[in-house]
């Protein structure tokens, strides 16, 4: 699923699970956007990407919207391309129908949803009381009068489009599809008749002749027959964009035997200097290890690495390895053990020095001796006797614990920085002091701590096993070599061969990919595919840790489906329906089931409990058509024509149709039971009966 598809469904994406900072902390801090697309370069021109139903979707609000979606979710940029596509599609189809209906959204309506008993989780998040769990709407009223005076600030625009316009967009959808539902009807005839007929089983006597009994060599299948078939149920072959296929060759850049002793070498070298060093983490640093050093203490039950047992009979300064761990070889020392508590409870308030930008960058917001002033204040209050979750609430600056009390209910060692790890964890129930990490300075105090085992203080330094040049260079030089030698689709397949490799293919690849099922990500390959012909043979592409060289196979348009795309799911259905004409025309002779039986060369059988709403057959299987004829009132004691079955053709003969009261049915409950169901499929079904209706020109390929 795209990472939006979930909003077109839900209708509920604003919500992005617990907000790390209040919002009206939020607007006031810097500018949190990476304008990524937005300004001036290659996206200042406006453009369109796209359009639907004569609506312009312009490149620089386009990409905006991408840069945005990146931001608050994660998500990468190229994932994001098709699902913000998908979202503005849905977004423009559906206000082109609220404004048919004269559907708006109130003030008083944005009112009551946002200040009222029930407001949207983003709002309950935010200004719900922590101590009485009561949402303050007063609170929530002043955050948006805070909003109003700022609305040129793109911090407020942002808050805008990530929160307050879905809320507005949901309650509009929510109008749209009670309109729809008010509109289900399910008569009372109608359920009544559901109800007898689901209570109904027939008996019926048959003759079948398997389509099995005919080989499938012998029914010859051409193009034209697959074309008629296709033609005849055209919504089931209907291609709604075009897809293309490839043939290609792989050359691996996977690091070689050779790559990999090479950082095994590397490691044994270092050995020594690792071994006596007493700067662990200078060491590590200067040697770029794949594994951040974490210079503080880690219970065995947190330690994750899969040779854990072995490393903990180490000795204090000795050394384990080089072993391998996933992509890395590694080489660990046991710096130092001992027994510490396995979780701990504490309470704190941190003063900022640094906070966390949106890659993860600390950025400096207050100077050392600031920050130091403000939190002696802090602790000067609590020496007087001020509460602590009152001084926490005006002074900390975490999110996480500020509304708590300061509180950190009991975490296992290595989930804090370093030295509030050391504190918390070597110190005592009672302990208080102030500590200073990364992020500024904390005024801890230990409120509690549980259980006791071993705990080490290990460095790690990993190498990535790479490919080396020469593997690369290899790689590249074979793939180039058969690039050139092997320019046409009949010397490609020879050329594979001749090297003793199987090209492989992948199907239905689309211009707006970005990736190609089983190979990979590139971009660059999925443009060269559709800008060449099927026949050419492209250069080297490099795809992860291999060079591919490509063939274009295959090219299915827009429209109904060729018979060369198709034939593999119409041609049994095809081949089915040979086989019924010859065994109704060759086999099948008689009038009663008994002379039908003979003339077949099979028995007749009796099927005493074929339910209505069932989907099978005892004993036979998945033939809907057979159940009809069993419930048709004249067909009872007469002989049907033949049937064309799933698996064969039948012929029938009824001999009863008997009501029962197995099923429990009641008209009155199925009645509701039905329009619920419809009603909760027709939102979905209605949505995308308005796509389908549609007018949408894609124009992404030109710009990604």
């Amino acid at each position: 699923m795209s990472v939006i598809q979930s909003i077109r469904e839900k209708a509920a994406w604003f919500i992005f699970g617990a907000i790390a900072l209040s919002l009206l902390a939020f607007i006031l801090q810097d500018a949190f956007m990476r304008n990524r697309g937005g300004g001036g370069g290659m996206f200042s021109n406006t453009t369109t990407v796209g359009k639907i139903n004569g609506v312009s979707i312009d490149r620089t609000d386009f990409e905006n919207k991408v840069n945005f979606y990146e931001q608050m979710n994660g998500a990468s940029h190229d994932q994001l391309i098709g699902s913000v596509w998908e979202y503005l599609v849905d977004q423009t189809v559906m206000q082109q129908q609220y404004k048919k209906l004269g559907l708006q959204y109130t003030s008083k309506e944005q009112n009551d949803a946002f200040f009222g008993p029930n407001p949207p989780q983003w709002l309950q998040q935010n200004f719900t009381d922590p101590a009485t769990g009561i949402y303050n709407a007063d609170q929530a009223r002043q955050f948006f009068a805070q909003l109003k005076k700022n609305p040129n600030d793109q911090r407020v625009n942002q808050i805008y489009l990530a929160y307050i316009e879905p809320s507005i967009q949901q309650g509009l959808r929510a109008k749209y599809q009670t309109l729809i539902t008010g509109a289900v009807y399910i008569p009372k005839w109608l359920a009544e008749k559901t109800n007898a007929d689901n209570n109904s089983v027939a008996k019926i006597a048959y003759v079948s002749v398997p389509y099995s009994s005919i080989n499938d060599s012998s029914i010859k299948v051409s193009d034209d027959e697959i074309t008629a078939y296709i033609k005849k149920h055209p919504k089931r072959f209907e291609q709604k964009e075009e897809v293309r296929q490839i043939s290609y060759v792989t050359f691996s850049a996977a690091p070689s035997a050779a790559d990999s002793q090479a950082v095994q070498n590397q490691l044994n070298q270092l050995k020594a200097e690792f071994a006596s060093t007493t700067d662990e983490k200078s060491f590590l640093a200067k040697n770029e290890t794949q594994i951040p050093y974490y210079n503080s203490y880690i219970s065995q039950n947190e330690i994750k690495q899969k040779v854990k047992d072995t490393l903990f009979t180490v000795a204090p300064g000795q050394l384990y390895g080089p072993y391998l761990d996933q992509t890395n070889y590694v080489l660990a020392k046991m710096i130092d053990k001992k027994v510490l508590p396995d979780s701990a409870k504490v309470r704190h308030i941190l003063v900022s020095t640094h906070q966390q930008d949106n890659n993860g960058q600390l950025i400096r917001v207050r100077d050392d001796s600031a920050a130091k002033k403000r939190l002696d204040s802090a602790v000067a209050l609590l020496n007087s006797g001020a509460n602590f979750d009152s001084v926490c609430a005006k002074y900390s600056d975490d999110p996480g614990s500020k509304d708590k009390g300061g509180v950190y209910d009991y975490f296992p060692t290595g989930r804090m920085v370093e030295e509030f790890n050391d504190f918390v964890f070597t110190g005592k129930p009672g302990d208080k002091n102030v500590v200073h990490t990364s992020y500024g300075f904390h005024y801890v105090e230990i409120l509690d701590q549980k259980g006791s085992s071993p705990a080490y203080k290990i460095g790690y330094l990993a190498k990535p096993i790479v490919a080396s040049q020469e593997t690369d260079d290899a790689a590249r030089n074979a793939a180039n070599q058969f690039s050139a030698n092997n320019r046409d689709a009949k010397k490609f397949e020879a050329g594979a061969t001749k090297i003793n490799k199987q090209p492989l293919t992948a199907t239905d690849i689309k211009e707006n990919d970005f990736s190609i099922p089983a190979l990979g990500d590139n971009r660059q390959l999925v443009r060269w595919i559709y800008d060449n012909n099927i026949g050419d043979i492209s250069d080297p592409f490099e795809v992860g840790d291999k060079y591919v060289v490509v063939l274009i196979t295959g090219d299915i348009k827009k429209g109904l489906m060729p018979a060369q795309a198709a034939r593999q799911v119409v041609e049994p259905f095809v081949r089915n329906e040979k086989k019924a004409q010859q065994i109704i025309s060759t086999k099948i002779k008689g009038k009663t089931l008994d002379e039908i039986s003979r003339s077949t060369g099979t028995t007749v059988q009796t099927a005493d409990s074929v339910s209505f709403q069932a989907f099978v057959i005892p004993n036979v299987g998945n033939e809907p058509k057979v159940i009809g004829a069993a419930f048709n009132k004249q067909l009872q004691n007469k002989v049907s024509n033949p049937i064309a079955g799933n698996t064969g053709v039948f012929v029938i003969r009824g001999e009863g149709i008997f009501a029962t009261s197995s099923f429990n049915g009641n008209p009155t409950i199925l009645r509701q039971t039905l329009e619920t169901q419809m009603k909760s499929q027709i939102g979905y079904t209605s949505l995308n009966a308005l796509h389908e209706a549609a007018d949408i020109k894609d124009y992404r390929f030109k710009f990604y």
